[in-house]
């Protein structure tokens, strides 16, 4: 029986950069369907699950997306490398050394590659430890006997073709794991989970909910969309930030009081921490200075909601990202007890 570590490894084996999600999109559809739930596709390709509750003049959504960072072939260059436009917002050097995938649109095939500066070879290259990484510097070499841009062609591979990182998941006995794409994989796994719990045990919430598996959230517009009319109350489930002057650490769960968007719901938070605190779950409040999530995004779209965000805590984020299995437990152990409670 597949439990939330399952299910992480799980999906952060599946590529899935954002506008290339159909696969994992249809995962999360065919799990949901086999628990004994009736999913429904969003015309964006997101995934919408409702579970009828014991009121249903007022619901619930929580969200955690499923599209990640990545990138598209921007060019294909003389030597028959690529050129990469990035998808999400990280930096060139996080990805450096990476391998890749190339998903290649005309003929289905999926071709391996390395991402790498141009001027890598210290032996060559004076300056290969101090020259900027950025798109003209930054390039993929491919897993292919190719030596110019006809020969890449030849391939099949060309421009708007996507590019998906090795996620590199690893889960080390004392707790701790280490991969791409934890943000947002490991909220979907918890909710993936949690859908299994609650069938499995016949478990009736006090408000109808639904479950919004988005893919759209890396690029600004995620889950704003598709939001039922009776809905009242929005928790987004994403990662809670680590660094320099942030509370979130990666044994409890995060809850956001404040990021790029400004303040979350007052009230909700506090229902949240109250929550945390009846039920002796470890938590951290904090501000994320450069972040928005599904929920901020639905504020845009003008959704008259109370919204919230909370996540476990993530070290190294949009790069090689790290949790502990106590945050996830943590975040899942909120967000039950969260549904399971009175809505506001």
């Amino acid at each position: 029986m597949m439990n939330t570590l399952d299910y992480l490894v799980k999906l952060t084996n599946i590529p899935s950069p954002t506008g290339y999600t159909k696969e994992i999109m249809k995962y999360i559809f065919d799990e949901v369907k086999k628990l004994g739930y009736k999913p429904a596709y969003t015309n964006k390709g997101a995934v919408l699950v409702t579970l009828n509750g014991k009121d249903d003049d007022k619901h619930r959504i929580i969200t955690a997306h499923l599209d990640t960072l990545g990138a598209m072939v921007r060019a294909i260059k003389p030597s028959g490398r690529l050129k990469i436009d990035l998808i999400g917002g990280f930096t060139y050097n996080s990805i450096e050394g990476e391998n890749c995938k190339i998903h290649v649109t005309k003929n289905n095939k999926v071709i391996e590659g390395t991402i790498l500066l141009h001027q890598t070879s210290v032996h060559v290259y004076r300056n290969s430890g101090t020259i900027e990484r950025n798109q003209q510097n930054i390039e993929v070499r491919i897993d292919e006997k190719v030596n110019n841009e006809k020969e890449t062609r030849e391939l099949g591979i060309e421009v708007g073709d996507f590019i998906s990182f090795d996620p590199r998941t690893v889960i080390l006995d004392n707790g701790f794991i280490k991969s791409r794409h934890l943000d947002d994989k490991i909220s979907a796994a918890i909710m993936l989970n949690l859908l299994k719990e609650y069938k499995n045990n016949n478990v009736l919430l006090p408000q109808t909910t639904h479950f919004y598996f988005s893919n759209n959230e890396e690029i600004g517009y995620g889950a704003n969309s598709n939001i039922p009319e009776k809905v009242v109350e929005y928790l987004a489930i994403d990662m809670g930030a680590m660094g320099d002057d942030q509370q979130t650490d990666e044994y409890t769960v995060s809850i956001c009081v404040k990021d790029a968007s400004g303040p979350y719901h007052y009230e909700l938070r506090n229902h949240l921490v109250e929550l945390s605190k009846k039920n002796n779950i470890p938590y951290k409040l904090d501000i994320y200075p450069y972040y928005g999530s599904d929920a901020s995004a639905a504020i845009r779209a003008g959704f008259d909601i109370k919204h919230a965000l909370i996540g476990a805590g993530v070290e190294s984020s949009h790069s090689y990202e790290r949790s502990h299995v106590d945050s996830i437990n943590a975040t899942e152990k909120l967000v039950d007890v969260y549904l399971k409670s009175n809505i506001l």
